[in-house]
Order: C-alpha cells, then sequence, then structure tokens
C-alpha cells in the first residue's frame, strides 16, 4: 500500500460515522444510507489515490452517496414522487459541520436489537472496524458476523428507528450497551488484532471523544466515568510501549517517563471522583487497577497485592477468561507462578481458548517464571503462531528466542 493509499484510508475511516449519520438523519433508512456509503467508499478508492483527496471529503463522499441512493430509490415506482423532492444536488457547503457520531451510537443501540447486535452494528458503523475484526472480538466466524450485522440492520428498519437522541428516560437502558461498544473500540485500537502495527491510535482517540461525551452527558453515572477513567490510564501509555525499533515492551518494562502525566492524572483525578459515589462497577475497578500501575515509579515498586485484590473484586462481578489469566498473572507476583499456573490450566483445557494466542503467552510467562524453560519457549512458539498482529508475533518470537527472558 503506498503512503497516498494510507492517508486516504485513515481520511475515509475518520469520515465515515459522519456521513452515515448525515444520510441516516436525511433519508431516514439505515441499511440503504450504509449501502449508499460503501459505495461512495468504493469509489473514493479508485479516484482519491489518482486524483487526490479532496480539500472537502466528507462533503465529497455525502454527495456520491447522495447520489447513489437518489439512483436508487429512483427505481423504485411507488417512491417516486419522494424521490423528485430529493433529487437537488447539494453544493460542497451543503456538508453538515455538526457531529451526529454519538447520535449514531445511540440509534445502533436502539432497544429493538439484543446486546450482541447492538455492539456489532456500532462497532461497524461508528467505530469503523471491519466485519473481520468484530468477528475476532467476538470469537465467532466472519460469516456469522456479517449474517449478525444484516440482521441488526433489518430489524432498525422494522422497528422504524429514527435517527434521533432518546430522552433522558430512556438513555439509562442503552448506556451499558453503549459503554461495551466504546470499551471493545477502544481495545481494538490499543493493541490492534491484524496488522503490522501494534495500536490504531485512531480508533483509540475516537473510543475516548465518544466517552468523553457520554460522561458530559451522564456525569453521575460512575461506571461512564470510571470507564472513560480506564480510557485515559491505558492510553497515557501508548508512547512507551514500543521502543526505538517499533518492537513492542510490556507493561515491566516501558520507559515510564514516556507516559503522558497529564492524562494519568486526569483519568485518577475522574477515578478519585467515581469510586466514592456509586455503586463500584468493572470499568471502576479496571480504571483501579490501571491507576496502581500508573502511581508505581517503576515496575518493581507495583503494589501487586492490591492489584490482586482488585481482580478479585472483578471476578466476583464479571468473571471471565482474560480477567482470569491476567489475575493469574498478578498472582504469580505475590504468591508464587505454581499457584498462577493453577489458575489458568481449566483454560487450556478449553478447545477453544487454546485458540487464543493470550492463553498461551500468558502460560509461557508462568512457565518461565517458574523456571520450566523448555516448555515456556515451546508456548512462546505458539503463541507466535496463533497472533494475528504482526508486532505481537516479533515481541512472542523474540521471547521464545531470548533463554531465560522475563
Amino acid at each position: 500500500m503506498t503512503p497516498t493509499d494510507t492517508t486516504a484510508e485513515d481520511v475515509w475511516r475518520e469520515c465515515a460515522p459522519h456521513v452515515l449519520a448525515a444520510l441516516v438523519r436525511k433519508f431516514g433508512d439505515f441499511e440503504a444510507a450504509e449501502d449508499a456509503l460503501q459505495e461512495a467508499l468504493a469509489d473514493a478508492h479508485v479516484q482519491w489515490p489518482a486524483q487526490g483527496i479532496p480539500e472537502r471529503p466528507r462533503g465529497w463522499l455525502i454527495r456520491v452517496a447522495e447520489r447513489r441512493l437518489i439512483d436508487h430509490k429512483r427505481s423504485e415506482d411507488a417512491r417516486l414522487r419522494r424521490e423528485e423532492r430529493l433529487a437537488v444536488q447539494p453544493g460542497p457547503e451543503a456538508a453538515p459541520d455538526t457531529d451526529d457520531s454519538l447520535t449514531l451510537l445511540l440509534l445502533c443501540c436502539h432497544p429493538a436489537l439484543s446486546p450482541d447486535l447492538q455492539v456489532a452494528l456500532t462497532l461497524r458503523a461508528v467505530g469503523g472496524l471491519s466485519t473481520a475484526q468484530i468477528a475476532r472480538a467476538f470469537l465467532v466466524p466472519e460469516a456469522t458476523m456479517t449474517r449478525r450485522i444484516t440482521r441488526a440492520k433489518t430489524r432498525l428498519r422494522q422497528a422504524d428507528a429514527r435517527f434521533t437522541s432518546p430522552p433522558p428516560h430512556e438513555l439509562p437502558d442503552r448506556i451499558r450497551a453503549v459503554a461495551h461498544v466504546l470499551y471493545l473500540i477502544f481495545t481494538e485500537g490499543h493493541t490492534a488484532t491484524t496488522g503490522t502495527e501494534l495500536t490504531d491510535s485512531t480508533l483509540a482517540a475516537e473510543a475516548v471523544r465518544l466517552t468523553r461525551q457520554l460522561h458530559t452527558r451522564l456525569p453521575a453515572d460512575t461506571e461512564i466515568t470510571g470507564l472513560l477513567a480506564l480510557m485515559l490510564l491505558t492510553h497515557a501509555r501508548r508512547a512507551a510501549r514500543l521502543d526505538a525499533d517499533g518492537n513492542l515492551r510490556t507493561l515491566t518494562d516501558q520507559d515510564r517517563t514516556r507516559w503522558d502525566s497529564a492524562m494519568v492524572t486526569e483519568g485518577v483525578h475522574l477515578l478519585e471522583t467515581a469510586l466514592p459515589t456509586g455503586p463500584v462497577g468493572p470499568y471502576q475497578l479496571q480504571a483501579a487497577i490501571a491507576a496502581v500501575h500508573a502511581e508505581a515509579k517503576d515496575a518493581a515498586q507495583t503494589d501487586w497485592p492490591q492489584i490482586v485484590l482488585l481482580y478479585e473484586m472483578l471476578q466476583r462481578l464479571t468473571p471471565s477468561p482474560v480477567l482470569t489469566l491476567n489475575h493469574a498473572v498478578a498472582v504469580a507476583e505475590t504468591r508464587g507462578p505454581a499457584e498462577a499456573l493453577a489458575m489458568i490450566r481449566p483454560l487450556l483445557e478449553d478447545p477453544a481458548l487454546r485458540r487464543q494466542h493470550r492463553v498461551h503467552a500468558v502460560h509461557a510467562h508462568l512457565l518461565r517464571a517458574a523456571g520450566q524453560e523448555q516448555a515456556a519457549r515451546a508456548e512462546y512458539a505458539r503463541a507466535a503462531e496463533l497472533a494475528t498482529s504482526i508486532a505481537e508475533q516479533r515481541y512472542l518470537n523474540a521471547q521464545g528466542a531470548n533463554q531465560g527472558r522475563t
């Protein structure tokens, strides 16, 4: 891919949610709007690398997509009269400057959709993730996720869902699904599941931006506050996650002077505001773990007993394999690798989880800590084979090659 193509791709993803929102607002048909957007993006893929990116790329995409929609509608005789009213071509100045992405986010979390459909559709429409990326997030085949997204758009149409912000009394019913969506978007941006780059800063920054908007709308919601704190405390480490050669650095090995101190300060402040004022939920607890790491001047000063306690609280609220892996790493730091290895043994016996590279990577880390070097190197190799991110593959292969490195 050429640099021009890469730049164009960045612009497409930045513009796509806003273009989709403008189309849905004007035409009222989510499914048709997304189809038209994809056709406009296909045109841009052909024209922009050759002719250059337009001065107003969002307006360009809106105009092309609107023409596509109008052309499709003209083929439906029953809607001819309405189509004629829509057939006025907007000039460049008609492209909206408002940011409707939050309204689009809430539409994707319409109560007519089940939670899994809400999350999948939002990741596709607002987050800009490909269907393949979303499928990996849910650990399902890509074909399954394609059907899920199609079903979500169909249900929105059947429910006659409107592109308007829900009234305040309906907002709490959607907010949990919205929070989960934003968490997944940020996670994909923080550590990309595929490609040559470890992170996708555009995606992570978009998740932070949308979460800030939600926090502004719902300042008393302590879990939204906790989610924003978690993102900030995690995103603050982005500059230190790669060394000068572009290789991944783990939290233990990172140069903490490169962490964004302003983000850390803001994240800790948000967390300190949320914890005393409402029920403690999973996002607040994850943010608290990130804060413990952030407040340690170096890895040796990390308060691991406190982190173990926080993971125990998290496991009681929302048990999951990912939490078990992270919990085991913390237990190894406080009570030794033998107990930690026993904790993850059930994960290694699960056929589905055995296909996840992180299970083998953590197993390798614990085996090395227990002095089982040969087994550790084999597990690092297995983890590298399963990883789909090239940056993570490089790191895991290097760990397998460096005997005795912890």
